[in-house]
Formats: structure tokens, C-alpha cells, sequence
């Protein structure tokens, strides 16, 4: 990539050389004339695409036929008042001027936000005016985990999703990883991701925009979110972090799943499979549907059965809950001696 700028830049600066020297006798001061013209023309282009790489394609294309259209009604406004008015005065240059300078302007800004929407998706407004963006980018982690593609086909989650290039990149290297495991996860977030584009009225777009200055996968996603005023969805606590700290809306898989939980309340009594003996002397582990531990005292002679139990508490931690219960035969036993008593 650098030698290829490098290049161009030297071609630049020896055309600029050949045009200079065109016609004239050769001498040293046009000759370097001409070559700081060629090599600064060179350098602009290049800014030029600097640019153009951190535009969206919608952006680039609006903005270019608007760009067009305001020349092209600049022209006409012209022509249409010079053969109308035929006056040279002052204030007709003035509002030629204008014309000259604000309709190209609009044209721009009006052809790249029309670009914008299209192909970025659509922006809604609220009541009070406040832009209400359905875009959202998903990341690495959470199409390799497939439960987004449950979310977006019940319709809990809609809207416009976006995968930027970057991030099928990072699923095809992960898909071609020489360990099993990691090929396996990267094929199966392919998978995910094709399963979701075939859904019926679910907009998935790949995207091109791309940051080369910024190096880690989950800052270049919340630099475009930034960019474009979308949401993350994820499971990453990492960039759950990183991107909230940095103003950008995060929809985390796993806080919904944990949201979504069943309430169990002590007192209620529930029926479980004990699985496992307990860390404890007696004990049974058991476990919800969802992953939630239920630790049953004096339950390892039920293990391999179903059984219910009493909830005594629950225990909220870090790594998620645990639920304490007790058998009910045992319970039911306890009141009804403390009854007879």
C-alpha cells in the first residue's frame, strides 16, 4: 500500500516535470518547479482518498450526483438570467455569486444525507424531534453465539443490521484457524450470519467503512458506532464496557438472558432433577432450564431422580444465581411434627 502511494507520488511529480518543460528549454528552476507541483498535486489526491475511505458509499454516491444537480441548476440560473435581465450590474453578479457557491453546496449536503439513509438505513424521528436510529452492528461474539438469530427471528430485535467487513474478516480467520475448536466456532458464526440474511423483512447489510489507524476489532466497531449512530449488540463484557464509556448504546445478549430469567421466590416449590452431589456433605445440585444452579440439602440419595423442592433463598453473584431449597417430603415432615407438637 505504501509503495503503491509512494509511486503514484513520483509519477505526479514527473508529470508535473513533463508539462513544465513542454515548450520551453530545459532548465534547473522549472524543472523543480515542476516537480514540487507534480509531487503536491500528487499528495492531494491522496488526501483525496484518505477521505473518500472513511466515507460510506452511500455518502460518496449522494454527494457526487448532488454535487452535480447544483452545478447543473447553477448553469441554468445563469443562462436563464443573463438572456432575461441582459444587465451587467453589481448586484446581478452578487446573486450570481450565490447562486454559484450555494446551490453546489446544497447539493452536496442534501445528495450525501439522501445517500446516507439509503444506504445506511433509515433515520425515524420522535415526537420531540429527537433521530430515533434502528442501526445496529453485530459483533464477533455474539454471531459466533447464535441466540441473536432466535432474538431477530421472533422479532425482538428489528431493525437494520450491520456487519462490517472487518468483522467477516476476523469469522474467516477464525474459520481457518488450525485449532479444531476455533474453526469450528468461526464456522459456525458464518452459519449464524447466513441463516440470519435469509430471514423474511430482516435487513442485514455488510458494510464496507473501515478504520486502518485503529488496530483492535472492538475499538474500529465502536468508532463506526460512533460514526454512524448505531447500537452494538454483543455478549462481550469487555466492550460492553468500552463502548458505554464512550457514549455508544449497547445491546448485550447476556444481560437479556439474565433479565429473562424465571423469578423464584423463597416458599415456592419447584421440581428439579438432581444431577450431582454438592460441595457440602448431603448435598444435591440440580439446575434450571437456563443454567441457574439449584444447591437441595440432603439430596444425594435423590441423585438421577426428579424431586421437589422448597426455595429457601437465592443468592445473587457475579457469576450469575444460585438457588438454596430444601426436599418438600423433608419440609412437610418438619410442620407436621411441629403441628402434633
Amino acid at each position: 500500500m505504501m509503495v503503491r502511494r509512494i509511486s503514484f507520488v513520483l509519477l505526479s511529480a514527473l508529470a508535473g516535470m513533463a508539462l513544465f518543460l513542454r515548450g520551453e528549454e530545459p532548465n534547473g528552476a522549472f524543472l523543480l518547479q515542476g516537480f514540487a507541483i507534480g509531487a503536491a498535486t500528487g499528495g492531494l489526491i491522496l488526501f483525496g482518498e484518505y477521505i473518500l475511505q472513511r466515507l460510506s458509499y452511500g455518502v460518496v454516491v449522494g454527494g457526487t450526483l448532488g454535487l452535480a444537480v447544483g452545478l447543473l441548476l447553477t448553469g441554468l440560473v445563469e443562462w436563464v438570467g443573463s438572456v432575461v435581465f441582459d444587465v451587467e450590474t453589481v448586484l446581478f453578479h452578487i446573486t450570481g455569486l450565490v447562486f454559484l457557491l450555494g446551490l453546489p453546496y446544497l447539493g452536496l449536503v442534501l445528495g450525501a444525507k439522501f445517500g446516507q439513509e439509503k444506504i445506511a438505513g433509515p433515520v425515524k424521528r420522535s415526537e420531540h424531534g429527537v433521530e430515533t436510529l434502528s442501526r445496529k452492528i453485530l459483533d464477533t461474539s455474539v454471531i459466533i453465539d447464535g441466540r441473536v438469530s432466535d432474538l431477530v427471528e421472533t422479532g425482538f430485535l428489528e431493525g437494520t443490521f450491520l456487519v462490517p467487513q472487518f468483522i467477516l474478516h476476523e469469522l474467516q480467520h477464525i474459520a481457518d484457524s488450525s485449532d479444531s475448536l476455533k474453526r469450528a466456532r468461526g464456522r459456525r458464526g458464518l452459519d449464524i450470519l447466513n441463516k440470519i440474511q435469509k430471514m423474511v423483512d430482516v435487513d442485514v447489510r455488510i458494510i464496507d467503512d473501515d478504520f486502518p489507524h485503529v488496530k483492535d476489532v472492538d475499538s474500529k466497531i465502536v468508532v463506526l458506532a460512533k460514526k454512524i449512530g448505531a447500537k452494538v449488540i454483543t455478549n462481550d463484557l469487555n466492550l460492553n464496557k468500552v463502548a458505554e464509556l464512550q457514549g455508544v448504546r449497547v445491546l448485550n445478549i447476556n444481560e437479556l438472558c439474565n433479565a429473562l430469567r424465571p423469578v423464584v421466590l423463597p416458599g415456592e416449590t419447584i421440581r428439579v432433577f438432581v444431577l450431582k452431589e454438592g460441595k457440602e456433605a448431603g448435598q444435591g445440585v440440580a439446575y434450571l432450564d437456563d443454567g441457574t444452579m439449584i444447591v437441595v440439602d440432603n439430596a444425594k440419595r435423590c441423585i438421577g431422580r426428579n424431586v421437589d423442592v422448597m426455595v429457601t433463598s437465592v443468592l445473587q453473584t457475579t457469576a450469575g444465581r444460585m438457588i438454596f431449597t430444601r426436599l418438600k417430603e423433608e419440609t412437610e415432615k418438619e410442620e407436621f411434627q411441629s403441628a402434633r407438637g
